[in-house]
């Protein structure tokens, strides 16, 4: 008896194993690889799940990264508003209070920003605005203090105020402008009092 297959029963089983999933198992089986094609649609299967969760992620990702762009552009916005407003009140006090009009403005030092600055006569304001006070920002300040003698003499007074406007400030960070003559307030007054310092 022959077991050669003709080139039409060729094509029937070819066609077959393309076509019906349920011979195409039995005859792996026969062969071997059943449970092989199984575990293979099992990973694309699981594949097609990990590339969905990819795409999720991917998804919200893209969604954080544009809350955070909206975010700093939130932030840099109080920010600006809180120097605008600490010029603002500095000034009207000064004025008010001293009898000198100082005009406030932002300088740079050494690549550095200072918030608030401005000099008329024999004094200069050198100072910060900030929403939240802490004591890492009056190290800051006296380093730019250093910073200007050093780099931008020209900008400094024979008398010199150190301030900080602030919405709100921690406690320590109020005793240690208090120890350092740094003036710190905000629209409602003083949190620490205005100091002179003679340079």
């Amino acid at each position: 008896m022959s077991t050669t297959l003709s080139a039409e029963e060729k094509k029937r089983i070819l066609k077959a194993l393309e076509e019906d999933e349920e011979f195409r198992y039995a005859v792996a089986g026969l062969i071997g690889i059943s449970e092989i094609l199984k575990r293979l649609d099992r990973l694309e299967a699981n594949q097609e799940k990990l590339w969905l969760e990819v795409k999720s992620l991917r998804e919200g990702q893209e969604k954080i990264w544009f809350e955070l762009r909206d975010l700093r552009v939130n932030v840099e916005r109080l920010t600006l508003t809180v120097e605008e407003e600490g010029r603002d009140v500095i000034r009207h006090r000064l004025r008010s209070e001293l009898n000198v009009d100082v005009p406030l403005d932002r300088v740079w030092v050494d690549g550095r920003e200072v918030n608030i600055y401005g000099a008329v006569g024999e004094l200069c304001v050198v100072g910060e605005a900030t929403v939240r006070l802490g004591v890492k920002l009056l190290d800051e300040l006296e380093e730019k203090i250093v910073s200007i003698k050093e780099r931008r003499p020209d900008l400094l007074r024979p008398k010199l105020i150190k301030v900080v406007y602030a919405d709100y400030a921690i406690p320590l960070a109020l005793d240690e402008a208090r120890a350092r003559g740094i003036w710190v307030l905000k629209w409602s007054g003083d949190l620490t009092p205005r100091v002179i310092h003679t340079l």
